[in-house]
């Protein structure tokens, strides 16, 4: 698996979203790498990890990620959510959780109102095997969608998307499988770090509510919200998100000196 290792300071673990790589950091590396050791990882079956044997799910990809990296903060945007979650609910090696976009549930439920139908999910697959190129641009337009700052985002994913090559179809199926079937909600109430749930009041993926409700029922969680943003507001608000990662991260160090 690729893991890009940059920068000095406290280490963050960064964990990107469905069909992207770890280069789409780019804003927050360029605020942050100054004062933290930054580790990009490319997830099983993109970007430079396309032909990684390591399996895309939960336990198989989290193990190969925290035997390649010291103890750190984990920071994850949509899909990435998932495998930052488990990790820091089964490993000490964690050491906080910053969740942009991401909550323990992407698909929606009787009890979980606040996310998007499984259909969304399933949809997505059987069009990738009919329209690769196709249904990656739909999905990126749609990470987009509602932020103030839409068409510029939309242009950097694309930009982004094939640049480290074209994701394998087989981990895109994975991936969207996760996205579908996962259901991490039971972890919250025990977890044992700091957390901080960063949303976009207009992501149309992931509902702030649902981001809100997450950290309500985690200990030791910080929640907020970005007026203007989508699904992928560390584009086109990386000033806030980077600022407010980087009081999380002062938190952290704080509670450490006390």
């Amino acid at each position: 698996m690729h893991i890009e290792t940059l920068g000095s300071g406290p280490s963050l673990v960064l964990l990107h979203g469905w069909a992207l790589h770890g280069g789409v950091f780019a804003p927050l590396v360029q605020r942050l790498s100054d004062r933290y050791t930054l580790h990009l990882v490319d997830l099983p079956g993109h970007g430079h990890s396309r032909d990684s044997e390591v399996a895309l799910t939960l336990d198989a990809t989290v193990d190969a990620i925290l035997a390649r990296t010291p103890p750190a903060v984990w920071l994850a945007w949509s899909l990435g959510g998932l495998f930052a979650l488990h990790a820091a609910a089964s490993s000490p090696q964690v050491r906080g959780l910053a969740m942009i976009a991401a909550t323990p549930r992407f698909v929606r439920d009787e009890t979980w109102p606040h996310a998007v139908e499984a259909r969304v999910f399933a949809q997505f697959g059987d069009d990738l095997r009919n329209d690769y190129a196709g249904t990656l641009d739909r999905f990126l337009a749609l990470d987009t969608m509602g932020s103030e700052h839409a068409r510029s985002e939309l242009r950097t994913l694309k930009q982004d998307l094939y640049a480290r090559g074209e994701p394998s179809p087989a981990a895109l199926h994975a991936g969207l499988k996760l996205l579908e079937q996962s259901d991490l909600r039971a972890t919250l109430p025990a977890l044992a770090v700091p957390t901080l749930w960063l949303a976009g009041r207009r992501d149309l993926l992931v509902p702030s509510k649902a981001m809100q409700a997450s950290a309500a029922a985690a200990p030791h969680a910080t929640f907020v919200e970005i007026a203007g943003g989508g699904h992928a507001p560390f584009l086109g608000h990386a000033d806030l998100v980077a600022g407010d990662v980087d009081a999380f991260m002062q938190s952290l160090r704080q509670d450490e000196v006390a």
